[in-house]
């Protein structure tokens, strides 16, 4: 937004927030978010949608293609985040629902992808990207949240296959603790477990500069396919987060990206 871009923003709530977190009411409404990204100097357009729904998700692209007739990028990162999601025990002494994250998390990334993929090899250019993390590598939050990174990993390998003679890119992005609405309200719940690990948090606006470099980046083609890490993205590209700080890229405490194995099985 910061680079004066039109944002299209989806999400459930217009004006009023309906989602909760340890009984604490999430802030982030379709309407605030467009008013944060126009502040910021770019153009926000909000769109209601269920990404639970694909006939919304469907609309959303229909909708973008109509008023701009191109996409440029697209971030995955909608998905349903249970309650239960980082409290102790084991996957079947928690709620079921938690499984719920391959659906609006993984198969709904699918969905946006099939929808935005033409726009984007119409005009020859674009960049798909996937909100992956550590827990693709590591054991983190539990079986659920695990697949849906690994999920993730793997459509950007396999579409970035497909899309390569398209000049339309695809990665997974492994970020690190994000500084959200949310983990604030963790922390306040569960400062004891995070502290430590939150006090070197990356913004969504770091990730988002992080993103915008990328889909500039003359070699972005070669990196199709790839994990990368968005803190070593961020050394690369000279791009810090708020205050300066320098996100650590947590590779050698939890693990580094998978390499595909290169062959083709049609």
């Amino acid at each position: 937004a910061a680079k004066g871009m039109t944002v299209y923003v989806t999400g459930r709530s217009k004006q009023t927030a309906t989602a909760t977190l340890k009984g604490e009411t999430l802030s982030g409404t379709l309407d605030e978010t467009v008013a944060s990204i126009n502040e910021a100097g770019g153009i926000g357009i909000g769109i209601t949608c269920d990404h639970g729904d694909d006939e919304q998700t469907r609309q959303v692209f229909e909708q973008i293609g109509q008023e701009q007739d191109r996409l440029d990028i697209l971030v995955n990162n909608a998905a349903y985040i249970h309650d239960s999601l980082i409290d102790p025990g084991g996957f079947w002494e928690k709620p079921l629902d938690l499984v719920r994250i391959l659906d609006i998390g993984l198969r709904s990334a699918y969905v946006a992808s099939y929808y935005a993929a033409p726009l984007m090899i119409r005009n020859r250019y674009g960049l798909i990207t996937f909100t992956s993390s550590f827990g693709s590598a590591c054991y983190m939050h539990g079986p659920a949240y695990g697949a849906q990174k690994v999920g993730y990993d793997k459509l950007a390998a396999d579409m970035a296959i497909d899309l390569e003679n398209e000049n339309v890119a695809a990665v997974s992005l492994w970020l690190g603790p994000q500084r959200t609405e949310r983990t604030e309200i963790v922390l306040r719940h569960r400062g004891e477990q995070y502290d430590d690990f939150m006090a070197a948090a990356e913004t969504p606006e770091f990730n988002g500069h992080i993103i915008h470099a990328l889909a500039a980046d003359g070699a972005l083609m070669e990196k199709s396919g790839q994990t990368l890490v968005t803190a070593e993205l961020a050394t690369k590209y000279g791009i810090t987060d708020t205050g300066g700080k320098q996100p650590p890229s947590y590779r050698d405490q939890l693990g580094e990206p998978r390499i595909p194995h290169p062959a083709r099985v049609i």
